[in-house]
C-alpha cells in the first residue's frame, strides 16, 4: 500500500469516527545547545570568529523594521498567544509541534535534511492552513529554546498580514526579485520576543519560477543554517489551487498537510498528496474537529483536532513499518 493510500485509509477513519479532538502520545525530550555568545573560554582563533559573527548577526537583527501585534485581538480570535491562559487549542499543538521538533532537531528515527524548514499546506482553500501556521508558529515561540521565522509563502493570496494586523512592505518575492535587497530589510521583528516575521512581498507573475530559482535555494540555505536555533514555517498556497505550493515542497524538510474534517474529500486528498511524493517527510493535521462534550466549535469558529496521518514525520518506509 502505498502512502498515498494509507494517508487517503486515515481520512476515511477520522471522517468516520465520532467528532472530537484525537489525542497523541508525546515524549517531551528536546535537546538544548549552548549559545557560543555564552562561551567563556574561546581557545582557538576558529571559535573567537565565530562568536564574532554571532554578536554581528544580534546586532543586525536589531536593525530590524518593527510590527507590534495584537495579542488581544488575536486571543479573542481562538489563537494560541504566548500571554494566553491554556485551553484545548493551546494544549493541541503543544502536541503538534513536538514531532516537528524532533525532527529539526535531527532526534527523530531517520536525518531530516533542512528539518527546520516547515511548509504548511492544505489541498483546497479554505481549509485553515494560515490559522494552523500562524499557531504553529505562536506555540514554537514559547519554547525556551528556539526562535521562529514565520514566512507567507502564499504569494498569490497572502493572508497572514491581515490576519495580524501588519503592514506587508517589502517581503519574499522583493528578495527574491532584488539581488540588493538583504534579508534583513524584509524581516520583521514583533513584540513577541521569538517570534519573526517574513511577509510575502509584491505580487508577481512568475511567482513559480522565482520560488524554484537559484535565489531562492540559497536564500533557504541562509535561513535554515544561520540560525541554529531557528524554526521556520512557510504558509504555503493550497496544493491543489496553484503552482507554487508543489515547487515549494520540493526545497522543505518537513511538509504539514492540513486536512478538514468532514470536508476534504477523498480525491483530493489524493491528488494533493500526489503532487508531493517527492518528499519524504509529510504529515497531517486534522482541522475543524469538534470538541467531545464541547458547545459548538472553538473559538475562531475552528475546533482543532490532530491526527498522525500515515506516521507523522516519517517517510515510506517508516510509515509502512509502523502499520
Amino acid at each position: 500500500m502505498s502512502i498515498i493510500e494509507k494517508a487517503v485509509a486515515k481520512l476515511g477513519e477520522w471522517n468516520s469516527a465520532p467528532v472530537h479532538a484525537a489525542t497523541v502520545q508525546v515524549h517531551e525530550g528536546v535537546a538544548i545547545a549552548e549559545s557560543p555568545a555564552e562561551l567563556r573560554e574561546m581557545p582557538s582563533s576558529g571559535e573567537a570568529a565565530f562568536v564574532e559573527k554571532t554578536r554581528s548577526v544580534d546586532a543586525t537583527e536589531k536593525t530590524l523594521r518593527y510590527e507590534e501585534i495584537d495579542l488581544s485581538r488575536l486571543k479573542d480570535a481562538g489563537m494560541v498567544t504566548p500571554d494566553g491562559t491554556r485551553s484545548q487549542i493551546f494544549e493541541e499543538f503543544r502536541l503538534i509541534k513536538r514531532p516537528l521538533l524532533k525532527n529539526a532537531l535531527g532526534q527523530g528515527p531517520a536525518p531530516v535534511r533542512r528539518g527546520n524548514l516547515i511548509m504548511v499546506t492544505s489541498c483546497m482553500p479554505g481549509e485553515g492552513k494560515s490559522f494552523c501556521s500562524l499557531n504553529l508558529a505562536m506555540s514554537i515561540a514559547m519554547e525556551m529554546d528556539h526562535t521562529v521565522l514565520l514566512v507567507d509563502a502564499d504569494v498569490a493570496k497572502p493572508s497572514l498580514p491581515r490576519m495580524l494586523g501588519i503592514d506587508v512592505g517589502h517581503g519574499l518575492m522583493d528578495i527574491l526579485l532584488e539581488d540588493q535587497l538583504p534579508l534583513s530589510q524584509a524581516m520583521i521583528r514583533t513584540n513577541i520576543d521569538k517570534l519573526k516575521l517574513l511577509t510575502a512581498g509584491r505580487h508577481h507573475s512568475n511567482a513559480t519560477e522565482l520560488l524554484a530559482s537559484g535565489a531562492m535555494r540559497d536564500l533557504l540555505d541562509e535561513l535554515s543554517e544561520r540560525y541554529s536555533d531557528r524554526i521556520i514555517i512557510f504558509d504555503s498556497p493550497p496544493l491543489l489551487a496553484t503552482t507554487e505550493s508543489r515547487v515549494l515542497a520540493t526545497q522543505m524538510g518537513q511538509v504539514v498537510v492540513v486536512v478538514e474534517a468532514g470536508k476534504t474529500t477523498h480525491q483530493s486528498l489524493r491528488e494533493g498528496l500526489h503532487h508531493i511524493e517527492a518528499c519524504e517527510t509529510v504529515s497531517l493535521l486534522l482541522n475543524k474537529t469538534r470538541f467531545k462534550g464541547g458547545s459548538g466549535y472553538y473559538g475562531y469558529g475552528y475546533g482543532y483536532g490532530y491526527g498522525y496521518g500515515y506516521g507523522y514525520g516519517y517517510g515510506e518506509k517508516e510509515a509502512a513499518s509502523r502499520k
